[in-house]
């Protein structure tokens, strides 16, 4: 497995790009955006950070961020995104035994890409 190296830049600019798992014939963010809202809302009021740009697309989003001065931690607050809108779906998706055994759903591809901006 390779070594990804993140950047940590306290209050920085990032531009990320996260992925449904399943990408074919798949909906999920556009058919759900409310709840993909809510759930940045709900993070956005526990960890701050700025929106400066997001797309939503069929089955995944770019955004640009902004993190408040001395903050660098955007992968707690990508996990807690991830968990809250996986929580507010039903369980319907298939789960491979992988997922099983980490209790993982099986909406979000496990890593995402990020550039400091």
């Amino acid at each position: 497995m390779p070594n990804y190296i993140r950047n940590f830049e306290p209050g920085g600019t990032y531009f990320f790009t996260v992925n449904a798992l399943v990408r074919d014939d798949n909906d999920l963010f556009v058919k759900n955006f409310e709840l993909l809202r809510d759930a940045f809302a709900r993070v956005r009021s526990q960890r701050p950070f700025s929106v400066v740009a997001w797309v939503v697309l069929p089955e995944h989003l770019h955004c640009i961020w902004t993190l408040p001065p001395g903050e660098s931690d955007y992968p707690a607050r990508w996990r807690a995104i991830k968990s809250s809108f996986s929580r507010s779906l039903d369980v319907d998706e298939f789960r491979n035994s992988s997922r099983q055994s980490r209790n993982e759903r099986g909406i979000w591809q496990r890593r995402y890409m990020e550039h400091t901006i």
